[in-house]
């Protein structure tokens, strides 16, 4: 399922909504939570929207609903790595930057979630999810936290960005 306008970011950065309004409205047309926050910077990350979306497809629901690292937190660091991250394996100091910078945004995630792991998030028993992705009615946005969790993070990547300039 793709948006009427392949441009969504774009025009609602016209528009003056946050990073965090785009991250929840991508999550509500159906694009799972880590493509709803690597699509809300995938203009700041260089990369046009098909590849972003393909690219983040499948780390939803903690890994293809295996229900391990949320999402949200794996769309973050998915941006923290185009805009910031390392490409020489041999650059100790480049990669120990960019490790610290990732556990800063779990860690800020975290603190206000207390997890990081998808099913804890849910509050789901241990263990893979079917592959089948649930439907998205009414019932399912009332009763998961995931539309906040995709808004905070997308929150959370801005802001670090914002300190970073």
């Amino acid at each position: 399922m793709e948006p009427e306008n392949k441009e969504v970011s774009a025009d609602c950065y016209k528009l003056g909504k946050s990073h965090s309004e785009i991250a929840r409205n991508f999550f509500r047309q159906g694009y799972n939570c880590a493509q709803s926050v690597f699509l809300t910077f995938h203009q700041e990350c260089g990369m046009d929207f098909q590849t972003a979306a393909r690219l983040s497809s499948s780390f939803g629901a903690g890994m293809g609903r295996l229900r391990e690292v949320c999402g949200a937190v794996t769309g973050m660091f998915m941006v923290a790595g185009i805009l910031y991250g390392y490409t020489e394996p041999a650059e100790q100091r480049a990669k120990t930057e960019h490790y610290q910078r990732i556990q800063y945004l779990a860690k800020e995630f975290e603190d206000k979630n207390h997890s990081i792991i998808c099913r804890e998030l849910l509050g789901l028993e241990k263990g893979k999810d079917s592959p089948i992705p649930e439907l998205r009615t009414a019932a399912y946005y009332a009763n998961r936290p995931c539309e906040l969790l995709v808004g905070m993070a997308a929150e959370m990547m801005e802001k670090y960005i914002n300190e970073e300039k």
